[in-house]
């Protein structure tokens, strides 16, 4: 497809009509909400200002506007002005109109600013850098003088690409990948690129917009912001249009259905159906306008790390969370420029790589679809989906139904990442040896074994051998049931993938998350980082087969 066909660039150029449906169909759907509620746009309102206030005050990002703090506090005036009138109609014209302020607040800073020229650039010369950069970090000073070594053998893509580009051509894909780093969003983009598919609207944290260099680049590359600080309706609802009406209009879109990085390491169990909801409806709308029913094809994706940059502070707030300590929401920061260049050049020096495994591709419903965007049931007949759409003889939206939909949607992306997931070598070392350790002192809860020093984890060599070896076979056995994937030097010999599990594990952490101790024994020096590797492979219920 060329470039000027793309879905995004349409979006693009329709980008004030579109800005303009997003504000007009949110309003709407909060009227409807404060009507169920038995309650008030004023209360709504109300709500928002209040909350905002507290954002402000306790909660401010570099990235925020500058007196943002001054808008909310005059709106919290003309609430109180609206309050005091007595005419009903009154205030009802001055509650909308506050109310479309806000909300045309919201549309606006979550839309973002798709460059073509800033694409073109990024996708020519990005990867081009990058792999000068692995070069001179895996050769040093040879590298200047030997050929250059491709990013691409870095980042590898496995699974049913060839399947999504051909489907990209027929309707709307919708990619839900797995969230462990805040490097997530360049990595998919960068995929997306490798994969020949045509750029992808996606969702970014606000907090990468900190960052002005690396948010000058994605806000142009189709990114669009995810404030998480902001709990009220309104922007919820504003959020929930963008992505609904953006997929209705044919835009291939990207966001994260667990909603927010794995705190614990563990892939997603549980996904939020707030935005997820929205492709459920986006498919049932375009199958009630006759001039628009394209299909949506949902993608479930896996990242496959050896590591994660953020490792300790997010298995930190984990674990507050899992002992019911209250949690502070403290201000995110990917880091600076020159701390992003130092993560990749440690990344590309220490020899690591990056797996994406695309998952088969589904309808809305959650069944898969064949190479023509034809729904499979799972006794493999071709199905008509729009069937389920049909209400008393007529195509309809119906929130209860279509909530019931957007579950059963979940479960299976839920199930695809447990299939899609790529076993890595780094994957089986942690959750063993972690697992043997926690067999040891069985009488601790977590917290105590946490706590654990070096002198109390060691975990003799041949013992640890043994125990992978009989591991081994149980991941190849769920491998050829379907249940996940396996790398393949998770297939050759033990002493081999010991070798490269423990040299890959939280390579980047300045403590060694496993290492080979003076004695010869398997240890740990980080029994935090060890507990978060541990837990990428939880879900299959090997604990009960060490």
């Amino acid at each position: 497809m060329e470039s000027k066909n793309w879905p995004l660039i349409k979006l693009n150029e329709e980008k004030e009509a579109f800005v303009q449906q997003v504000i007009l169909e949110s309003i709407n759907e909060l009227k409807k909400i404060a009507s169920k509620k038995d309650s008030s746009l004023i209360d709504v309102l109300e709500k928002t200002v209040y909350k905002e206030i507290f954002r402000t005050i306790h909660t401010p990002w570099a990235v925020d506007p500058k007196k943002e703090d001054r808008k909310w506090s005059k709106y919290k005036q003309r609430l109180s002005q609206i309050t005091a009138l007595e005419s009903d109609e009154e205030k009802t014209d001055r509650e909308l109109e506050l109310l479309r302020e806000i909300v045309d607040g919201y549309a606006r800073e979550i839309t973002g600013k798709f460059n073509l020229s800033s694409y073109k650039f990024s996708v020519a010369v990005v990867p081009v850098m990058f792999s000068w950069l692995l070069s001179r970090a895996m050769n040093g000073i040879k590298g200047f003088f030997t050929n250059q070594k491709k990013v691409s053998d870095k980042v590898q893509l496995k699974g049913s690409i060839d399947q999504v580009k051909k489907l990209a051509d027929k309707g709307t894909i919708v990619l839900v990948p797995t969230h462990f780093s805040n490097l997530d969003s360049i990595l998919i983009g960068y995929g997306v690129f490798l994969a020949k598919l045509p750029p992808f609207l996606y969702g970014a944290g606000l907090n990468l917009f900190n960052n002005r260099i690396i948010g000058y680049f994605i806000n142009r590359l189709g990114a669009y912001k995810v404030d998480r600080r902001k709990k009220n309706a309104p922007y919820l609802e504003t959020l929930k249009a963008f992505s609904r009406i953006a997929i209705e209009r044919g835009t291939h879109s990207l966001f994260f259905p667990g909603g927010t990085r794995s705190r614990s390491g563990s892939m997603e169990d549980k996904l939020k159906l707030g935005l997820l909801g929205t492709v459920v409806e986006a498919q049932a709308k375009n199958f009630i306008n006759k001039e628009n029913q394209k299909k949506i094809f949902v993608v479930p994706v896996v990242i496959g790390y050896h590591f994660v940059l953020e490792a300790q502070g997010l298995v930190k707030q984990h674990l507050k969370q899992k002992g019911k300590e209250k949690v502070y929401l403290q201000k995110e920061q990917f880091g600076s420029f020159f701390q992003v260049l130092g993560f990749i050049w440690n990344f590309f020096s220490k020899g690591s790589e990056i797996k994406l495994s695309f998952g088969r591709p589904m309808d809305v419903l959650g069944n898969y679809v064949n190479k023509h965007g034809e729904s499979i049931s799972s006794n493999g007949r071709i199905i008509d989906v729009t069937k389920y759409f049909v209400s008393d003889g007529k195509l309809k939206l119906l929130k209860q139904r279509d909530s019931q939909y957007t579950q059963i949607l979940a479960d299976k992306i839920v199930e695809s990442y447990k299939k899609e997931n790529i076993v890595l070598s780094s994957h089986i070392v942690s959750f063993l040896a972690f697992e043997l350790i926690k067999k040891r002192y069985e009488a601790f809860d977590l917290y105590n074994m946490l706590r654990l020093t070096e002198n109390d984890t060691a975990i003799e060599y041949l013992f640890f051998y043994k125990k992978i070896s009989e591991f081994q076979q149980v991941l190849i056995e769920h491998e050829k049931n379907g249940k996940l994937r396996l790398d393949p030097i998770c297939e050759e010999g033990i002493e081999e993938l010991i070798q490269d599990g423990i040299k890959n594990v939280g390579i980047y952490h300045t403590k060694k998350v496993l290492f080979v101790d003076s004695l010869g024994r398997i240890n740990t020096k980080d029994m935090n980082l060890l507990y978060f590797y541990h837990n990428r492979l939880l879900g299959y219920s090997f604990e009960d087969k060490i």
